[in-house]
């Protein structure tokens, strides 16, 4: 009988990597050492190492990845995995502060697991200020679970964030992934399988949908859209001007729903009562209620609902404001 060759030092090193990386048996569910660690009735939930090899998270990783690095190509920063390259908050910093236009105080490097958690929890309140779910976001994401590396956060933290700025991309729809919940019940440990959707079905223009003349007019004809604008920003003064108010600048001066709410009872011709909105909007939070009510009011008078989402009004997409004060312009151009 022949002896087996010895293995090459390149088969080794494979074959320990493989041990680090496997995921084990497909059929049996691994919990990392760490999660042994856990206090009465606390809980912990982890990807299912399967789900991993599900194609549609993989495109949804993917998309992600070239999205962050389209953003954050003038840093010259390359993300290649999500997980090892966002969890101290560094990344993120920069890539909130490219979407939103505003500079976080924050420490430029830090090395200690202490300062990388301080930081990630100021840009953490940053994201979660913008996009205005501070409750409901806790449930999704934490300093915790994003320091730990914990892909489900940090992918719902994208996701959303893609979602708010109406990133340029085609999220891929309906992408489920199997989670792991760990709770340690009278001193033993339990676990559970659930499934976690991490993007649903998009109809608004936070995606792709189908293209109409206000897309054409951006794209194609400059020169057209002045003429468009300055035919609406005729068409609400003339209402406008009734209570003293003149708007100037189409790009901004709707963004915080005020103008848009008196303007719907200008039109309408009923008193807004002022306790149904704010007049002087704090906060993003309150914008979005106002934009909101000024979409209630025109679905209530038989309006469609708008394509727009009162997220993009306040975020200043120029294209939505336009989109919204044209259906307006439609319906009540000849009324006086």
């Amino acid at each position: 009988m022949a002896a087996s060759k010895p293995p090459t030092v390149q088969e080794v090193q494979e074959e320990g990597k493989y041990a680090i990386d496997s995921p084990g048996s497909p059929t049996a569910t691994d919990i990392p050492p760490e999660e042994y660690d856990l206090e009465e009735n606390e809980e912990r939930a982890m990807i299912e190492p399967r789900s991993y090899d599900n194609p549609k998270l993989q495109e949804l990783m993917a998309v992600l990845v070239d999205w962050i690095n389209d953003v954050l190509a003038d840093h010259r920063i390359i993300v290649k995995n999500l997980e090892e390259d966002l969890y101290d908050g560094q990344v993120l910093q920069k890539l909130l502060e490219k979407l939103s236009g505003e500079k976080l105080d924050v420490p430029e490097v830090t090395q200690s697991e202490e300062g990388q958690k301080q930081k990630l929890g100021i840009v953490l309140a940053a994201v979660n200020r913008v996009l205005g779910h501070p409750r409901w976001s806790q449930q999704k994401w934490s300093v915790e679970s994003v320091h730990s590396k914990n892909i489900i956060s940090i992918l719902h933290l994208l996701v959303a964030l893609a979602r708010h700025y109406r990133a340029p991309v085609r999220l891929p729809e309906n992408v489920a992934v199997g989670v792991v919940v760990v709770q340690k019940k009278e001193g033993s440990l339990s676990h559970r399988t659930i499934s976690e959707e991490l993007t649903s079905t998009y109809d608004d223009l936070g995606m792709r949908c189908e293209r109409d003349a206000f897309d054409t007019l951006f794209d194609h004809a400059p020169d057209k859209l002045q003429v468009v604008k300055k035919s609406l920003v005729t068409f609400v003064n003339k209402h406008l001007n009734k209570v003293n108010l003149e708007v100037s600048d189409l790009d901004t001066q709707f963004h915080d729903g005020v103008y848009l709410t008196l303007l719907m009872g200008l039109l309408e011709g009923f008193f807004v009562p002022l306790y149904s909105f704010h007049l002087t909007p704090q906060d993003f939070d309150q914008k979005v209620h106002n934009v909101s009510f000024a979409f209630e009011l025109m679905q209530d008078v038989g309006l469609a609902k708008p394509k727009a989402r009162p997220e993009d009004i306040v975020n200043l997409d120029l294209k939505s404001t336009l989109r919204v004060l044209y259906n307006l312009f439609t319906k009540y151009k000849n009324i006086s």
